[in-house]
């Protein structure tokens, strides 16, 4: 749980830090994200948490293959 908020809080920081740096650009990708068709939004959600969850498994070690 420690680590799901650390990861929460690091994304809100680095979400602050892009919308502090680039407002504008932000402002564009929000806009773009918004026309977007949703079957592409979801497919990009779908491909960024497989992603995701592959880089913390392959971070912390593929704990899986030691149950086995």
């Amino acid at each position: 749980m420690r680590d799901l908020l650390i990861a929460l809080a690091l994304m809100l920081a680095l979400e602050g830090l892009a919308f502090a740096a680039f407002p504008g650009a932000m402002r564009r990708a929000i806009r773009d994200a918004a026309e977007t068709p949703e079957g592409v939004l979801r497919l990009v959600g779908i491909a960024s948490a497989v992603i995701g969850i592959a880089l913390v498994w392959a971070i912390r070690g593929f704990p899986a293959i030691n149950l086995l």
